[in-house]
């Protein structure tokens, strides 16, 4: 049994395909940039979990770019609810004991958040990692729970609110940790580069 598994859910990087949000503000080449930028710096905080760490495709597999160090899947269903659901379950019918994902969109999250997650489920069910934008950044649990990803509003800003209630309704325990900020929006990326000093 491998006792923590980390998700890695990320996106290929390509032009139109990535940031759309942010492309409507600046145009596809920049969102490519920054998007690239993303991945660079979680390639880079996950570095320390090889060997527990999978990488999941939304669209192809690459078989060669900046993830070779770690095993690589595509996702699969329909929705986001339902790809997570099956990398969750692939990973814990795989013997896995905790399993924690995270997206590749915050540069604010560090080894510390999610080793604090893993931390976290040997007192509770589920952990979540809030963003600011009403989603979360974070989502782990030590035993999988369908419910997490069944008629949940992705992408709105009400989500972790409801995936919240949800887990109270279902009689589980779990635990929050710190607040972060995603990169959605290009006013985002502006708070970030302002923030730690570097030029747009």
């Amino acid at each position: 049994m491998t006792p923590e598994q980390l998700i890695v859910f990320v996106k290929n990087p390509i032009t139109g395909q990535v940031k759309t949000r942010i492309a409507r503000t600046v145009g596809d080449g920049k969102a490519l940039e920054v998007y690239q930028h993303l991945l660079t710096y979680t390639q880079t905080l996950v570095s320390e979990f090889k060997g527990r760490c999978a990488v999941y495709y939304g669209d192809f597999v690459n078989a060669d770019d900046g993830w070779n160090p770690f095993v690589k899947y595509e996702q699969s269903g329909v929705d986001l609810g339902e790809r997570m659901h099956n990398a969750f379950e692939e990973q814990f019918r795989a013997g896995a004991g905790k399993v924690v994902i995270i997206g590749s969109d915050c540069f604010d999250i560090t080894p510390s958040h999610i080793h604090n997650a893993f931390a976290a489920l040997d007192t509770v069910d589920v952990v979540i990692g809030p963003a600011t934008d009403g989603g979360y950044y974070l989502l782990g649990m030590n035993q999988l729970q369908p419910f997490l990803f069944q008629d949940m509003p992705w992408s709105q800003p009400e989500l972790r609110q409801l995936t919240e209630l949800a887990i109270m309704q279902h009689g589980l325990t779990y635990a929050r940790l710190e607040e972060l900020t995603d990169i959605d929006e290009w006013v985002d990326y502006e708070d970030y580069l302002q923030k730690t000093g570097q030029p747009l």
